[in-house]
């Protein structure tokens, strides 16, 4: 009877420790999953006004934007001919040589819609959300851009602005009210996905602040 007891007990202890280890992570993952909803059906106040917009690089095809990035674009055009931006910045490389970068892609497009050469800045070797904004930081300083206003679709959004956040970047975000990704039918993925990403580059920050920490203090 005592070693059955024992044997309970130690059940009980590996189920409550294993929910104790579950928990913290569920409700992490829970807070990434209403942020990435939250920032997403977010819109910015009336009187929003910024240096710059940032416009997140996407797939393009040859010399024309996807329909995707097209809609990002046209996004930021629609806030710089509102007065609510002065100029628009694009990031974005090419993910195959000698095809035109995407951040080259988007200031063509914007030039034949009428904005100024002067008020476009871009930079085209990033390759990834976090490239895009760690890259595209030097181009804002040296022009003078200290605040900017972050254009991608809905759920991409609270990434963007915890790297824009992690980056020292002063940013706030603008989804694209035509986002073909966010009316798809593949919504719910594309949201848990994004929750996912968000949960992953968190812990990843976190654990990286954790060892700098540690071993400057070592």
């Amino acid at each position: 009877m005592s070693l059955f007891r024992s044997r309970t007990g130690l059940r009980h202890y590996l189920f409550y420790g294993v929910a104790l280890s579950i928990l913290p992570v569920a409700a992490l993952f829970g807070a990434a999953l209403w942020q990435v909803a939250d920032t997403g059906n977010g819109r910015l106040p009336d009187d929003t006004h910024a240096d710059a917009a940032v416009v997140l690089g996407a797939a393009a095809w040859d010399k024309r934007p996807s329909p995707v990035f097209r809609e990002r674009i046209n996004h930021a055009i629609a806030l710089y001919q509102s007065g609510r931006v002065d100029k628009i910045a694009f990031t974005g490389g090419t993910p195959k040589k000698g095809y035109m970068t995407e951040a080259e892609v988007g200031r063509r497009y914007a030039l034949k819609q009428g904005i100024r050469a002067q008020d476009i800045l871009f930079e085209n070797t990033s390759r990834s959300t976090y490239e895009n904004l760690r890259n595209i930081r030097p181009v804002l300083r040296a022009n003078g851009i200290k605040t900017v206003i972050i254009v991608s679709d809905p759920y991409h959004l609270a990434r963007a602005r915890a790297v824009a956040d992690d980056l020292d970047i002063s940013a706030q975000t603008s989804a694209t009210p035509t986002s073909l990704l966010g009316k798809s039918a593949n919504r719910d993925r594309l949201l848990f996905q994004e929750a996912y990403a968000l949960f992953a580059y968190r812990c990843e920050s976190w654990g990286n602040k954790i060892w700098n920490l540690l071993t400057r203090n070592g």
